[in-house]
Parts: structure tokens; sequence; C-alpha cells
């Protein structure tokens, strides 16, 4: 990353205005608001007295974009954002390095990520480190923690609150999407709607059990859908291994695949890692439409209606509604999704019902009224009636 000149500029956030400089090396600096716009500029200069308050270049804006997005609640990869550490003490740079890598929604201690870098009894240390953090946001120094969960100290303005409230941020994104096993609606509620509704129903429930159906972890739209697109019509190790490839052609990555990551990487390369021609097309098509901003964000998926997303999303070439339908059951854990075509479904209502052919999606639709708004968690059990099979 190789810019002409230092500047600095100021841009507005979800939690304040914040500002950022940059030098020939990469980025040098990020600032948490301070009492007042004007403090937050004064201190910029007083900081860079040799930076011009100028419009950034193109490489800060898309970090400023990045932090913009974090912010709003939303999933933004801040791990590509180059950083100018040339005056930055060897510890501390350790401490930085380790703490980019804790991911958004999570936390560790003082203490363990000093054991992390191996300086085991050195929390002080790391905390100090810390306290001298001049990447704010892109260092996360908010996502450590004192001793016993205790948010600790921090040097912005506003200290532990605005500690406190950038980690609620990250928190309801993770909740919203991390998938940590709690489902968005009362499953014991569900299955006794069920129950009651159809008594048929109620058999299979009563020989199967507690309803179990849990959330899949995934960070991102992108990163869900690309993990479909690479495991469609291929047994799961297989796929497995295939997916693990493609993440192996991007060694020094933390977290995610992101779209950034697919759209550096040659055809040849992705093909090489077993891809097939379709579902290179597919997961380049996927990047490409993230990258853009022509998928919904998470914040915007949030209050879009199952048939919404639906639509949205089977726009990316390879998905399919049923794709998108697994990915609103167990990554978003909307309640009331009924998949027609999935033949796990219509043979679980054989085996339940009783039918000696498998039921029409006409039938199937026609029968799971019974079961709304939870036919997620019917569909659930009509799975779980194949178990044996």
């Amino acid at each position: 990353m190789t810019m002409t000149a230092p500047g600095f500029a100021l841009f507005d956030t979800a939690i304040g205005r914040c500002a950022i400089a940059w030098g020939e090396s990469g980025i040098c600096a990020v600032q948490l608001p301070e009492a007042s716009v004007s403090a937050t500029r004064r201190r910029m200069r007083l900081r860079y007295p040799g930076a011009a308050e100028s419009a950034p270049p193109p490489v800060v804006q898309r970090a400023i974009d990045r932090i913009v997005t974090l912010l709003r609640g939303e999933v933004a990869d801040l791990e590509q954002i180059t950083l100018d550490m040339t005056l930055v003490p060897a510890f501390h740079r350790r401490v930085y390095e380790l703490a980019r890598t804790i991911p958004p929604g999570r936390t560790l201690s003082y203490g363990e990520l000093a054991s992390q870098i191996g300086s085991q009894g050195a929390a002080r240390a790391v905390g100090q480190a810390l306290g001298k953090n001049p990447f704010a946001i892109v260092v996360p120094c908010h996502r450590v923690l004192a001793a016993g969960g205790k948010p600790g100290g921090f040097s912005a303005n506003g200290g532990v609150d605005t500690k406190l409230k950038m980690l609620r941020i990250e928190q309801a994104q993770r909740s919203l999407f991390d998938g940590d096993g709690q489902l968005a609606f009362d499953p014991i509620q569900a299955v006794e709607t069920l129950r009651k509704g159809d008594p048929k129903l109620a058999r299979l429930i009563a020989r199967i059990g507690p309803c179990r159906l849990q959330l899949k972890t995934t960070p991102s739209i992108f990163a869900a859908l690309a993990e479909s697109i690479v495991y469609q019509q291929l047994h799961g190790k297989a796929a497995a291994t295939i997916f693990a490839r493609v993440r192996a052609l991007f060694p020094r990555a933390r977290g995610a695949l992101t779209p950034a990551q697919v759209l550096r990487a040659s055809e040849t390369e992705l093909r090489g890692a077993g891809l097939s021609n379709a579902k290179y097309l597919a997961l380049r098509d996927l990047a490409e439409r993230c990258q853009s901003g022509s998928l919904p964000t998470l914040s915007q998926i949030q209050k879009l209606d199952d048939e919404a997303i639906i639509e949205r999303l089977t726009e990316v070439r390879g998905v399919g509604r049923w794709t998108v339908e697994m990915l609103l059951m167990f990554r978003l854990g909307r309640p009331d999704v009924l998949p027609l075509d999935d033949y796990g479904v219509r043979k679980g209502f054989s085996i339940a019902f009783g039918t000696e052919e498998l039921p029409s999606k006409a039938e199937l639709e026609a029968r799971a009224q019974r079961w709304k708004p939870y036919r997620t968690v019917a569909s659930w059990y009509l799975w779980r009636a194949t178990d044996s099979l």
C-alpha cells in the first residue's frame, strides 16, 4: 500500500465522528470520537502535525467504509486494512496483531491475550499496550476485557461506556447470525402448537422427543452461501475437503472466507481446489454481488420476510430456492419455512402419515397449513422420521 502524502480525514459513524490518518506505508491511526468534532480534529493535528486534512485516497476510503459498516452492526472485514506499525514497539505489535484475530462478538481477557503471545503473567503490560493503541477499531482493543469478564479500562472519550457500546453493537451482529444454538422462537411452544394442531404429527413428535434444532455458525451471508455452493450435489466429506482447499488458498487470512479473497484468486487456483466450472462461476458471481452491495446486508436481511429473502438471494448464479430455505432455517432461525422440494421432508411425511407414495407439493402444502407458524420445526421432525432408513 503506497500513498503519495500523509493526511487525515474525519468521518461519521454510528458512535460519532471518528478520524483516520494515513502515511506512505498505510493507515497510521484511527481515532474514536472526542467530546466534540473540533476536539477530534485538534487531536489529529497535534498527533500528526505534518498531515493535512484532505479527502482520503481510495484505499483509505475503503477502510473507512468497512469501519462504518462494522459500527453499524454489520459484518465487515477489517483484516485486509494495512496498518503502518513502523513506530510501534515490538511487544505492542505482537499484542495488536493477536488482538486483530478476535472476531466481532467475541472477547479475550488481558491474561488470555498475554498467554497467547507467549508472555504468561504479562496481563498488565498487555493492558498498557492496548491503552496506547493508535488503531482503534481496526485493532479492536474494546474486545479485550479484565479478569472475570469485567470491562476494564478504556482510554477513549467516554471510557468504559464507549467500550460497552461498541461491544453491544458487535454482540447484536453476532446474535443475529452466528448461530450459537439459540433460536429466535421458543421450540417448546412450537412443539406444543404442532401437537395440538395435528394429531398424526403429534405421534411422530412423541417418538422423536424434544426438538433439538440449532442454528449453524456463520459470520455472513456470503460465507453461508459460499459454503452451500461448494457443498451442492456432493457427499459431505468430499465437499468439506474441497471447501478446505479453497480456504487453504488464503493461508494468512483469519476468519471466514470473504468476497475479496475469492475475487483475488484466479480461475486456475479455484478450479485447482476442486471446484467445477459451474461452482467457480457461481462463487465468483456471489462474491461480485456481495462486493458491489447488490445483495442485502445483515441488517437489511433482518427486516425482510422469507419470500423477499428468497427472491433477492436466488438472483445469485447457482443459488436456488432450496439453498435459501436452508439458510432461512439453519442460519437465520426463521420459524415458518417449509421446503416443499426437499426429498427428506416428503419422505418423512410418507413415513409419519403412512402414505404409500410421496406427497405432491400441493398435498404437503395443504397439510402444512395446520403447522403454521412453525413449519420449520415440523420439517425438522419429518427429517428425523427418515433417520432410521
